[in-house]
């Protein structure tokens, strides 16, 4: 195990404490105890890579990320499709930051590609073992995603990604909160080597939550530092200025990962990014639309009742008349589906709305819900778990929420979807999809 220096330890006990008084401020609903948090240490020499995870940029490209202690390890990334045969090399940039005082490590970004499609690669870091190896998506569908939010490092967690990994699937998607390191600023590397497993073998598609906006007064004022260093996601291919909000396509699936605490009112440029990204997408190409958000509209929960309310009056109306067909939402530690909703009532054409902020935090599960149980409300249970969509085709998707169980995952709810490019109700003939157009509806 690598040892702490003095500043490093120190970092950990001011951090800590300034945690401990974070964290007496209680809050108004219940929770059940959370399981003992894991720091997952460095066992690798400074020069070889740690933290290792991938993601999506653009159709047929993957960007590399990972960390060294020593700064003068290249960006770069041998790869090819057998083991140990690297055929192909890429260089790529980096960065690093300062937290109080706290240093991080050299943090790599590589983007490799073109790459083929539901193909195994294999790829070194910065010319250094350990081999690690990926697959990309399919080219069509079928297409399965894991959906997990408010994730941590605790031994729920760990459970959690275990599930997870049991089966195969194509692309994570975590909708914000994601290390809960919470300015302590090693648990950012710890929870990087934890997932390195799981993140270095499938891309994973990330948001901001609230935890990670790590604002200190005269030290850290902007937030998002540790955030935006580490987790480098493909905004700027998708046309926004910001790596809290982007958008990607995969196979036949149009994601939205919109920032929850970025600014999003009318005038905002989340908004107007928001706008002309929605009316990019061909829905006769690309069928399915799905969002990630952290805060929810919709949540019949005592915990974090109506703090995504502002967001959702600022943007529903964009979504709705999109014929967005899921919205997947963290926040609450626990998880709920609800019916097709727009503006608060039942809506055949409006998304599924589904909470999922049940990963494994160190905060431990929000217990109550209010009573009586809202129509709109179809399934909720706080236990921990970790949701999947597999896109089957052009029409039909399922979705299924496992609920953790130490030994194995149980699938406690399923549905069916409906893709709403099938909704003659919700679409006139020609696929008129100007935004700036009423809501239009078949006569029949």
């Amino acid at each position: 195990m690598k040892k702490f220096s003095p500043r490093v330890l120190f970092v950990l006990l001011i951090t800590f404490f300034f945690l401990q008084v974070l964290l007496q401020a209680q809050d108004d609903f219940d929770r059940q105890p959370p399981r003992q948090v894991i720091f997952t240490p460095h066992d690798r020499s400074d020069s070889d890579p740690q933290q290792v995870h991938i993601s999506l940029v653009g159709k047929e490209h993957m960007r590399v990320s990972w960390i060294t202690d020593d700064k003068h390890v290249p960006s770069t990334v041998e790869y090819g499709k057998e083991p140990e045969v690297y055929n192909a090399k890429a260089t790529g940039q980096n960065t690093s930051y300062h937290y109080f005082l706290y240093s991080s490590g050299k943090i790599h970004h590589v983007t490799i590609g073109p790459l083929e499609p539901s193909t195994t690669y294999f790829y070194r870091c910065g010319g250094s073992s350990p081999e690690f190896s990926f697959k990309t998506p399919p080219p069509s569908f079928p297409i399965e995603f894991v959906v997990v939010g408010d994730l941590g490092q605790t031994e729920w967690t760990r459970s959690t990604l275990a599930h997870v990994g049991s089966k195969d699937y194509d692309v994570f998607l975590l909708p914000g909160d994601l290390s809960y390191a919470d300015t302590l600023q090693p648990l950012w590397d710890s929870f990087g080597r934890m997932v390195e497993p799981y993140a270095s073998q499938r891309p994973w598609m990330v948001t901001e939550g609230n935890h990670e906006i790590e604002t200190l007064p005269f030290l850290s004022r902007h937030g998002f530092k540790a955030y935006n260093s580490r987790w480098l996601m493909p905004y700027a291919e998708s046309g926004s200025t910001s790596n809290l909000y982007y958008s990607f396509q995969v196979s036949g699936t149009h994601i939205i990962m919109l920032g929850s605490y970025a600014e999003f009112e009318a005038e905002s440029d989340q908004y107007k990014w928001l706008v002309n990204d929605l009316a990019k997408v061909d829905r006769k190409k690309t069928p399915w639309i799905v969002v990630l958000l952290h805060a929810p509209w919709y949540n019949t929960n005592t915990a974090h009742q109506g703090e995504g309310e502002s967001m959702r009056k600022a943007m529903e109306d964009l979504l709705y008349k999109s014929r967005v067909d899921v919205v997947f939402a963290g926040h609450v530690h626990a998880y709920e589906r609800f019916t097709r909703i727009f503006n608060n009532e039942a809506d055949p054409c409006g998304p599924v709305y589904v909470t999922i902020g049940d990963g494994g935090n160190r905060e431990g599960l929000a217990l109550t819900f209010k009573k009586p149980a809202s129509p709109l409300s179809l399934y909720r249970e706080p236990t921990f778990g970790h949701g999947r969509l597999r896109v089957v085709n052009e029409t039909h998707a399922h979705w299924s929420w496992h609920r953790n169980n130490d030994s194995n995952a149980v699938v406690a709810d399923e549905v069916w979807l409906q893709s709403l490019t099938t909704s003659k109700t919700c679409w006139r003939d020609d696929f008129d999809q100007n935004l700036s157009s009423p809501h239009l509806k078949d006569e029949l």
